[in-house]
């Protein structure tokens, strides 16, 4: 795989990103597309969606390894569980999903696309593997149950 785009934002390294996407609704970045996805056809009609699922790389925590079981932050870091049981960043495969507000699409003279988000959570930098935009009708589950 091969990253498509890369963030800038607010946050140069892990420490003081917030830990899920819409937390920080006024955190902001933008999206530039790697040279080969500059194309503007293909973002046509993403204007047409408020929000964006992004799929990215932990690009702090390559090569890291991982563990069966972490200690989510969201638990008070007390509480031991399984890796796939969490969000946790130390992952076998380490991606990442975060769904975010699309503010603008920019049609920018030297960087083609650029997409405007906010509700954040990633490091300045990231590499971005995917866009799919998220579908209300589908990507919502009432009902569902948080751990």
């Amino acid at each position: 795989m091969q990253p498509v785009a890369r963030v800038s934002t607010c946050y140069p390294d892990k420490f003081g990103v917030p830990r899920q996407s819409g937390l920080v609704p006024g955190a902001r970045a933008r999206l530039v597309f790697e040279p080969p996805f500059r194309h503007p056809d293909a973002v046509r009609g993403l204007e047409g969606f408020s929000h964006l699922w992004l799929v990215w790389v932990f690009s702090e925590n390559v090569n890291k390894g991982w563990s069966p079981t972490v200690r989510p932050p969201r638990l008070g870091g007390n509480v031991r569980m399984g890796v796939f049981a969490t969000r946790a960043p130390f992952r076998p495969n380490p991606i990442g999903l975060s769904a975010v507000r699309l503010e603008k699409v920019e049609l920018h003279p030297l960087d083609g696309p650029v997409l405007h988000l906010s509700g954040v959570d990633l490091v300045d930098g990231t590499p971005i593997l995917d866009i799919k935009p998220y579908v209300p009708l589908a990507d919502c589950i009432p009902g569902a149950i948080p751990a």
